[in-house]
C-alpha cells in the first residue's frame, strides 16, 4: 500500500465529491455525519476492547474502517471549509511542541 500526504487525501476525497451536483454537505451536517462516525468507532473499539461482545447478527466493522470514514468525513469538513489539513496539522504540532514542551515525561529523561 502506498503512503498518501494529506493533501492527497483531500484531493482524492474532493475528486471523489466533485463528480455528484450535491457537492459537499453543510458544515453543520458534516458536523453531525462525523459525530455519528465517531459513534461508530466508539462502538467497535468498546467490542474490541471493552466488555460490550458484538451481538451475532450485528454488522462486522472494524476500528480501520471506522478511522477511514473519519477521516474522509474530516477532509470533506475541511475541503468544504477551505481548510489545508497539512498546515492545520504543523499548527497543531507547533502548539504541543511548546505549550505542552515539558508537560509529559520523555523516554529520553528516563536514562
Amino acid at each position: 500500500m502506498s503512503e498518501k500526504s494529506l493533501s492527497q487525501v483531500q484531493r482524492e476525497v474532493d475528486e471523489y465529491i466533485s463528480q455528484f451536483k450535491e457537492g459537499y454537505f453543510s458544515p453543520l451536517a458534516l458536523m453531525a455525519r462525523m459525530t455519528e462516525e465517531v459513534g461508530e468507532l466508539a462502538r467497535e473499539i468498546n467490542h474490541y476492547y471493552g466488555e460490550k461482545p458484538k451481538r451475532a447478527d450485528e454488522a462486522e466493522n472494524t476500528v480501520e474502517m471506522e478511522l477511514g470514514d473519519i477521516l474522509f468525513l474530516l477532509s470533506c469538513f475541511a475541503n468544504s471549509l477551505g481548510i489545508d489539513l497539512t498546515e492545520a496539522h504543523d499548527k497543531v504540532m507547533h502548539k504541543f511542541n511548546t505549550r505542552d514542551a515539558n508537560r509529559w515525561t520523555k523516554k529520553s529523561d528516563e536514562l
